[in-house]
């Protein structure tokens, strides 16, 4: 099974997202090394946490002009979906498939932090937002357009210049969360 810790490599400097990141390493790895009867009570508090933590950074972002539908919003929408249908079939006794779970989130999760994470702290703090109280210190530094991807030019529908990207088609890659 994939185990995550704690690394700078996940530090994004930015400490209430940093302290929220460390808490779902801290509860996933409690998930990871649950005996059978502890698993789905650690996994619940797993998902309990992760709803907090992905409605977090969701508010953070809807409050410096990403569209309701970006593609880290999107991501937090279906992990959380598929770690609720985990939890649902744990609660007709199939705990295995919550240890697979566990080890794709310990895979995916460094990903998802060092890439759509980053930007967003990136991007929060170029406009100068205090995510303890919501405040937005820079509002000149808002973009003036609703951000469609992650906030990343490797993401976003425009490239680092601010020139349109074509669509890309559809393929099976693409329907795996990065």
């Amino acid at each position: 099974m994939a185990q995550l810790e704690w690394s700078d490599a996940l530090n994004l400097d930015l400490p209430l997202m940093d302290d929220t990141h460390r808490e779902f390493v801290d509860l996933l790895a409690a998930v990871d090394q649950a005996d059978d009867a502890n698993l789905l009570p650690r996994w619940r508090a797993l998902v309990d946490h992760t709803e907090q933590h992905f409605g977090q950074e969701d508010d953070w972002m809807a409050s410096t002009r990403f569209a309701s539908g970006n593609c880290h919003s999107m991501q937090h929408s279906v992990v959380l979906k598929v770690m609720r249908e985990g939890t649902a079939r744990a609660e007709q006794g199939d705990l295995q498939v919550l240890r697979v779970m566990a080890s794709e989130l310990a895979l995916w999760f460094p990903q998802h932090a060092q890439a759509m994470d980053a930007s967003l702290a990136l991007h929060l703090r170029r406009v100068g937002f205090d995510p303890a109280t919501g405040v937005v210190h820079a509002p000149g530094a808002l973009p003036q357009e609703l951000i469609h991807g992650c906030g990343g030019a490797t993401c976003s529908d425009t490239d680092a210049q601010g020139a349109d990207i074509p669509a890309a088609q559809p393929d099976a890659a693409s329907a795996v969360p990065a």
